[in-house]
């Protein structure tokens, strides 16, 4: 058993019940669980095994290293991987079945290199960029490359099984980039079929648009954050509200509890001053584990019963609380950065909104070094 004195409890049947969920608001498509980021910080292949037994079929692996990994692991479901560089490993991955978009003409030809090197027929993703300005070919340039696809399916080195986007802004269903962005999905996609393409999978829909836009499911969804219990638009509603239960659990035990007078400084820069004397409680995570500076004065923490903010700034590995001075708490006991709410703790969309950032950023930031502790196994 780890010895460290905090831990990400990952509830796995959370992460189930999630992808039963959101399968059920997309159930004329399959669902790919993203488990890019070790799992959105939850954990790679603990997380992918949650989800496949909630009911996904595929795997969304940003990186090649994460889709081999899965493999290594074990797992048959269909994966995709996207984000790679000129020299990337695609031979391994064509290799270990696994898809691979396609963006650009280069990234094409180093498919059609790897799969001739392990002598299989590679599957791959067409990617268009239909306005997020990121990955994806201009739609100006798509029907050259889809050409130069279609034509390397022609020679057998590789099999157009999809076309693939992302919106800019699914989270503001009624933004007019989500109408524009469909739009031209949808032609790239009716150019793709009259030229020839047999496609498998149309996808276009994250975890917003999953949730709230039925017309853009096509073939399959894509959840990411979605899938461990966040709201992917915690503006327009909650994770209860659209029936997601968040996986993970930030806890650790207070290292020190000590009584300090009036006028005590707290941490670097005495950023807070004790008003009276009160009990000053350490709690041993920081900014290294994760933990954003910028939530000092405002990041929220459970204790006992009782929410209370953290004293100062936000060290490398720890932060103060200030307990109050008829405080009963001592070294050992346990605090809660956050969870799922249910119990009053704080959630990591309170610490988002406490750091000026998003729920995605304060669950993938949480440090190697914190250990992973899962239940909820079957």
């Amino acid at each position: 058993m780890s010895s460290y004195p905090a831990r990400a409890v990952v509830d796995l049947a959370a992460i189930r019940a999630n992808v039963e969920t959101l399968a059920a608001r997309a159930p004329s498509a399959q669902v790919m669980a993203v488990v890019k980021a070790d799992g959105y910080g939850h954990g790679l292949v603990p997380s992918a095994r949650a989800a496949l037994a909630g009911g996904a079929s595929w795997l969304g692996a940003a990186h090649v290293s994460e889709a081999l990994a899965l493999r290594a692991a074990g797992l048959d479901a269909r994966i995709l991987t996207w984000l790679y560089a000129p020299g990337a490993p695609l031979a391994d991955a064509v290799a270990a079945d696994v898809d691979v978009s396609v963006s650009a003409p280069w990234a094409l030809d180093e498919v059609v290199a790897g799969a001739r090197q392990v002598g299989r027929t590679a599957r791959v993703h067409l990617k268009v960029d239909t306005g997020l300005g990121r990955s994806g070919s201009m739609p100006s340039e798509f029907p050259a490359l889809l050409d130069a696809a279609l034509r390397a399916e022609a020679s057998g080195e590789v099999r157009v099984v999809g076309i693939w986007s992302h919106f800019a802004w699914a989270d503001a269903p009624q933004h007019p980039t989500v109408r524009a962005q469909a739009e031209v999905f949808a032609a790239m996609v009716g150019l793709a079929e009259s030229r020839g393409a047999r496609l498998e999978v149309r996808h276009l829909a994250n975890s917003a648009a999953t949730l709230t836009n039925p017309a853009v499911h096509y073939d399959l969804v894509r959840p990411g954050i979605a899938v461990y219990g966040l709201s992917p638009m915690p503006d327009l509603a909650d994770a209860a509200e659209l029936g997601l239960v968040p996986a993970m659990t930030l806890e650790a035990e207070l290292a020190l509890v000590k009584r300090v007078p009036a006028g005590q400084g707290v941490a670097y820069g005495h950023l807070y001053t004790t008003a009276a004397e009160t009990m000053l409680g350490l709690v041993p995570l920081g900014y290294a584990d994760g933990i954003p500076r910028h939530a000092s004065e405002r990041g929220p923490v459970l204790v006992g019963d009782r929410r209370l903010t953290v004293a100062g700034r936000i060290c490398m590995d720890q932060f103060v609380l200030d307990l109050g001075p008829e405080a009963r708490e001592s070294a050992g006991d346990r605090v809660v950065l956050f969870g799922p709410g249910t119990a009053g703790e704080p959630t990591a969309e309170d610490w988002a909104r406490a750091s000026g950032t998003i729920g995605y950023e304060i669950v993938t930031r949480i440090g190697a070094r914190v250990p992973r502790v899962y239940v909820g196994t079957e």
